[in-house]
């Protein structure tokens, strides 16, 4: 269980690192022994950078995720050490004092009488811990206003304002000061800040018509609650200039107001990304002719852009015939080599209607010749495979198959490719092929559905459908990552768990929104995670794999090498609650904890169109059938508590195990899809009940064979990502996985607490 590994790990790192910190020596362990010269020649001003490895030697760091009583006492020894330190040293001892000051003053009901220990806690650390010296200030500003001496928290906060003027934390100052000239400051300064964004709004209620704030809203505030009105009140106005107009354009099409961004944008300056926009938004809000018309004045004015292709094929779309859509699909092919492959497969798709059949292969076969390397050949390739495999030409299905892993390795097909590869070869006796396409897939896709079920194949000791339940697999989680974007400052404050003041600092500091680099997006994610806004968070770091520019491509494919990346997208929300009841209702944790991060990606509050509702997406009427069977009266339970729904989502998935003797693929089918549509499948006699993998893919509904394959999928990569014997299992197969123990050194491993294409796989 985690909790056993995370005890037993901070235990040994305070034992090795700790006593060896108080006594001002070199940490004890032989990695950070051998950086000892780095060690001392750092000091607490210094500027180096804040990286995995920096972060590695700290002994504070991991403390962050712990409970704040568990790490209290070590916070205190660490803080009140007052041996002769080195410079590395003298920063953990002042990380110890902010943390365990920042702890004391977040519990209001003694933060009063614990003021003093606080104050000379913070006493001179601004001096001492110059990375958060405004906030040092600041912390003991609001103790001042705790204690009843405004006088002295205002000086406190004056300070900030002289010696620190262009630092984020200013805003702060500005904000709790609240005069008019500070206020001034901080939209003029930091017109991202969030509280900057309250003095707005509150100058806004005072007298609305002052159109600059409401573009700043617009700019850096438009997934805030209450936007609408702003962008609607906006585009009344006859005075804004074309760039205000793309203001309100990104703002509307971020808030997915396709039909209002369209309008917008048509006012904006006449960019090849504007003018697609407000064809698309024509075309999605069904103003057909108008949306032609847009795409035709962007490959007339910008014809080499990569919009234009795009636009081509929207025209496709539009024209009142297959026959009138054809000579625009040729001029895709002839003129836009990154839109051809789609336009080959539509053009193929229409000369089949029109039982062409010898030009529709001869566009199959431009496809596979040209553009062997594109989803659309690969996605054919994958439809002839089955296709034969249905007819039992195993032979073809394999030939058809064998190219889809290595041509297309980016694509969504190419683990399942592999994988059915090496089924198809044991069905035909080809047993070396067979282990061979299994090692490939498990080794150049560790993150997929498929590299479990190849793992399986190989005979590896990874579990199958039926022990699942019965396995309660080892985990340990780990600190939080260091985030890719952002002020060291920021940095600092995520690292130390002060989530309140590292948001406020990265949105001042995150002002490309809407186009953000690979780092700034990850980072965003890492932030809303943080946050529990774990549905955005997944959503944010997940579809960092959809960037199309070639830079960006490079860029996330160092990124996707690192364990960080992955455990963003596969976080550990409510793992308290979780273990509790999986162990009530003895069922594996993981398997919950996989299931709920496909029910509702750890939202709380997460509602079905259906009703279902929170963690687990349980039915109303089904937690009336489920209360009494627990002894809970359906009065008192809250579907979007958590510890509520966990309850009754971990017995009811127990239960569904119990009906099919602990099938965990059957359980998992009939979460989704109900008792009644699996037992019917399992007397269907075309749904083949030997093969479980098979079983899979015969499943009639296309939304329960998607969820059983993701819900397994995230199964295994928690144990890939968490389970250190799983992990370094898969690393002897996989230079593309990254190992923890690669990644981080055993002793500094702690706990810490995520729909995208690639998670299909």
């Amino acid at each position: 269980m985690l909790k056993k590994l995370q005890k037993k790990q901070i235990s040994i790192l305070l034992g090795a690192g700790l006593c060896a910190f108080l006594a001002g020596a070199m940490f004890s362990a032989p990695e950070i022994g051998k950086t000892l010269g780095k060690l001392l020649r750092f000091n607490q001003t210094s500027t180096e950078r804040i990286t995995e490895e920096t972060k590695a030697k700290s002994i504070v760091f991991p403390l962050v995720t712990e409970p704040v009583e568990a790490r209290a006492a070590k916070l205190t020894q660490i803080a009140n050490n007052t041996a002769n330190l080195s410079g590395f040293q003298q920063l953990e001892r002042s990380r110890a004092r902010y943390l365990l000051a920042s702890d004391l003053l977040a519990n209001e009901k003694t933060q009063k009488q614990n003021a003093q220990q606080i104050l000379k806690l913070l006493d001179g650390l601004e001096h001492d811990y110059s990375l958060l010296a405004p906030y040092v200030l600041l912390q003991r500003a609001r103790v001042y206003d705790i204690t009843g001496n405004p006088g002295k928290a205002s000086d406190l906060r004056q300070q900030v304002v002289r010696e620190y003027p262009k630092h984020p934390a200013v805003v702060k100052a500005y904000y709790l000061i609240s005069t008019p000239e500070y206020q001034e400051r901080a939209i003029a300064e930091f017109p991202s800040h969030p509280l900057t964004w309250e003095i707005m709004r509150k100058r806004l209620a005072e007298n609305f018509e002052q159109p600059q704030l409401k573009l700043n809203l617009a700019r850096y505030a438009f997934n805030q609650p209450g936007i609408g009105d702003i962008l609607s009140n906006l585009s009344t106005d006859a005075n804004l200039k074309p760039e205000d107009w793309e203001v309100i354009g990104n703002a509307r099409w971020e808030n997915k107001q396709f039909g209002s961004a369209a309008t917008a944008y048509s006012k904006a300056p006449k960019t090849p990304r504007n003018l697609y926009r407000i064809g698309r938004g024509l075309q999605i809000s069904g103003d057909r002719e108008p949306a032609f018309t847009a795409y035709q004045d962007l490959i007339n004015q910008f014809p080499q852009s990569s919009e234009a292709g795009i636009g081509l094929l929207r025209m496709a779309e539009l024209v009142p015939s297959n026959q009138d859509a054809l000579p625009l699909l040729d001029q895709i092919i002839s003129k836009y080599p990154e839109q051809a492959p789609e336009a080959l497969v539509r053009k193929a798709n229409i000369l089949k209607q029109q039982k062409d059949q010898k030009g529709a292969a001869a566009a199959y076969k431009l496809l596979l010749e040209k553009y062997a390397n594109s989803e659309q050949a690969a996605v054919y390739r994958w439809e002839q495979a089955q296709n034969q495999a249905k007819a039992k030409n195993y032979q073809a299905a394999w030939e058809w198959a064998q190219p889809i892993p290595t041509n297309n390795p980016s694509s969504i097909l190419a683990p399942r490719a592999g994988f059915w590869v090496g089924k198809w070869a044991t069905k035909l006796g080809k047993n070396t092929e067979a282990k061979q396409a299994y090692e490939y897939t498990l080794g150049e896709f560790p993150f997929s559905y498929y590299a479990w079920r190849s793992a399986v194949a190989l005979g590896l000791k990874v579990g199958d459908f039926n022990n699942l339940r019965q396995m309660n697999p080892d985990l340990v989680k780990r600190q939080r990552p260091v985030p890719l974007a952002g002020s060291e400052s920021f940095k600092e404050l995520y690292l130390l768990g002060q989530d309140r003041d590292a948001w406020l600092q990265w949105e001042s500091e995150f002002t490309n929104k809407t186009q953000p680099t690979i780092g700034e997006q990850f980072t965003e994610g890492l932030m809303q995670l943080v946050r529990n806004e774990n549905l955005k968070g997944i959503n944010t770091v997940s579809t960092l794999e959809d960037r199309e520019a070639p830079a960006d491509k490079a860029e996330y494919q160092q990124l996707r090498q690192q364990i960080t990346y992955w455990q963003a997208r596969y976080p550990f929300p409510y793992l308290d609650l979780i273990e509790k009841w999986a162990a009530t209702y003895k069922v594996n944790p993981v398997m919950v904890t996989a299931l709920i991060r496909q029910e509702s990606r750890f939202e709380a509050k997460a509602k079905s169109t259906a009703g279902a509702t929170g963690l687990m997406q349980v039915m109303p009427d089904t937690a009336k059938w489920i209360a009494p069977q627990i002894g809970k009266d359906i009065k008192n339970i809250n579907l979007e508590d958590p510890e509520d729904n966990i309850m009754l989502g971990s017995w009811y998935l127990g239960h569904t195990h119990d009906t099919y003797k602990n099938n965990s693929l059957l359980a998992i089918a009939s979460y989704n899809a109900g008792p009644g549509n699996v037992s019917r499948w399992l007397q269907q006699p075309n749904i083949p009940k030997d093969d479980p993998d098979e079983f899979v893919e015969a499943i009639p509904f296309n939304e329960t064979k998607n969820y059983v394959r993701q819900v397994f999928g995230n199964y295994w990569n928690y144990l890939r990502l968490y389970n250190p014997e799983i992990s370094n299992l898969v690393a002897k197969y996989s230079t593309n996985h990254p190992t923890m123990t690669k990644q981080q050194p055993q002793s500094t491993t702690t706990p810490t607490t995520n729909q995208s294409p690639v998670e299909s796989k």
